[in-house]
């Protein structure tokens, strides 16, 4: 499961089938690249098996990727109810290639409720698994019916046991989150170990899948080997983006306009490159040029002042040795976190005037220094 907001066009992603209970549920394109798997890969297996199937072999394995739909289906629904009985508003859930996930509106989790929310999921897939074994043990089916029933047991059985497994992205994961989470007080850390033991869950999915068959001088499956390879390249890259993220927000804080600005000052734009340089400009402080109305609007570029000869600055425009700013391109020195990187994003150009609470012009924001800090790298020293 994941949250967030993204663009509202569901077409582009997938076929909408509705709601249930409120929350849209989208069928991605990319889950008829499974179906089609499932029937060339299943349909000939259940037509050597059971002969007298015939043609039919291949209807019931697409009816298996259907059961399988519905189970993720019921596995997600569970995700999202449970969210809600906390007020956790669902954007939507998405059917796809992998299964599916539940996208989230901005809500404030907890430890105990994260877990709670997580393991919804895999409890409705056992609760489907009990009620097929019901059906399988107490009524006497025959041919498709009793294929399906049984593969319906099955499939919902492995999908809650290999989803509690603990680590990230698998629901299992949230548990090893918020028992970090419970005992450091930082989600980030929690996240952080559960994508590592995600990675960890990987290695082993390998290694007893296809390793140990291998180093046994067994003859892999070609289909079950490629599908363990996909999905354990599906996990990888999922605990992979988990820990990412969680560095990503780890570093939110640091994130603050004034703090990684360098030093500037403003002059207004009528002034002259003298007044310029009084300012500072040719000794590492930076001049921004800010309209009479003292917004900011353009930068002094120390390198044009000095192809300005001295006798000529007392009367040369400090526009003539200035750049523009793109519109807007100013933010307080207080603005900090996931709102200054959303906002910036929206603008054009690499660099932010930074004005204090009475609107004066205090610093010179860069964009890779923001960059360098959400993604762990040490700021450059400015030049």
């Amino acid at each position: 499961m994941s949250g967030g907001h993204e663009a509202e066009n569901p077409r582009r992603e997938g076929i909408p089938l509705g709601r249930i209970a409120g929350v849209p549920i989208v069928l991605a394109y990319s889950w008829f690249v499974i179906a089609a798997f499932t029937v060339f890969v299943y349909g000939p297996t259940l037509a050597t098996r059971q002969p007298q199937l015939g043609a039919s072999a291949y209807l019931i394995a697409f009816a298996y990727s259907v059961l399988l739909l519905i189970s993720v289906l019921v596995h997600e629904l569970a995700h999202a109810l449970s969210a809600r009985a906390f007020g956790w508003p669902s954007q939507k859930i998405v059917l796809n290639l992998w299964g599916g996930h539940t996208q989230f509106e901005a809500f404030t989790a907890s430890p105990g409720r994260s877990v709670v929310v997580a393991l919804a999921g895999p409890a409705a897939n056992f609760v489907l698994a009990g009620g097929a074994w019901l059906v399988v043990t107490g009524v006497h089916l025959t041919g498709a019916a009793d294929i399906l029933v049984n593969i319906f047991m099955w499939a919902n059985f492995l999908i809650a046991v290999f989803n509690v497994l603990p680590g990230l992205p698998l629901d299992g994961g949230r548990i090893v989150e918020s028992a970090v989470w419970k005992t450091t007080g930082s989600q980030e850390k929690g996240t952080i170990a559960a994508g590592w033991t995600g990675r960890v869950i990987v290695i082993g999915i390998v290694v007893f899948a296809v390793g140990l068959p291998l180093a046994q001088g067994d003859q892999p499956d070609l289909p079950f080997t490629m599908i363990t390879l996909l999905v354990a390249v599906f996990l990888w890259q999922g605990a992979t983006a988990s820990i990412r993220n969680a560095g990503f927000r780890s570093r939110l804080p640091e994130v603050v306009a004034g703090r990684l600005a360098h030093p500037a000052i403003g002059v207004p734009n009528y002034a002259t490159v003298a007044e310029a340089v009084r300012a500072g400009a040719e000794s590492g402080v930076a001049v921004v040029l800010c309209s009479p109305d003292g917004k900011p609007q353009g930068v002094v570029d120390p390198s044009a002042i000095g192809r300005v000869p001295e006798p000529a600055r007392g009367t040369t425009p400090v526009t003539a040795v200035g750049y523009a700013l793109a519109p807007g391109a100013y933010v307080p020195d207080t603005a900090a976190g996931q709102e200054l990187i959303q906002y910036l994003a929206q603008l054009a150009g690499t660099e932010y005037a930074v004005v204090d609470g009475a609107g004066r012009v205090v610093g010179l924001l860069n964009q890779r220094d923001v960059v360098a800090v959400i993604s762990g790298r040490p700021v450059r020293p400015a030049r």
